[in-house]
């Protein structure tokens, strides 16, 4: 799996056709072969996360060629951020614990 770490900041001049651009992205984004997921955060400060997941080196470098993600890369630099800064990682390790359900822990209370 490739994950991209994408740290950025917006200009405050150009955030509605930022917006337009980030629906068209995610559109396409979702439809790429090897998708896996993209999530956004935003913190008090301004700066922006988001971190996407694509299933491998292929389709992650499949959707850094797309030519409209090209364009929109390049309208990022020129309009967009006012900075950024971008992290690729391959997984080596994943590990967790699926949540439980309502349902599962109303179980567990009720038993104890």
């Amino acid at each position: 799996m490739m994950i991209t770490i994408f740290r950025s900041r917006l200009r405050p001049e150009n955030e509605e056709a930022y917006q337009k651009m980030a629906a068209r992205m995610h559109e396409l984004a979702v439809k790429m072969p090897g998708f896996i997921a993209i999530k956004t955060f935003q913190a008090p400060d301004g700066e922006r996360v988001s971190i996407v997941e694509f299933e491998s080196e292929e389709t992650h470098n499949a959707w850094r060629r797309h030519p409209e993600h090209m364009e929109a890369q390049r309208l990022g630099r020129e309009l967009f951020y006012s900075e950024f800064k971008l992290q690729v990682c391959k997984l080596e390790r994943e590990y967790g614990m699926p949540a439980q359900t309502a349902n599962a822990n109303q179980r567990t209370a009720n038993e104890g």
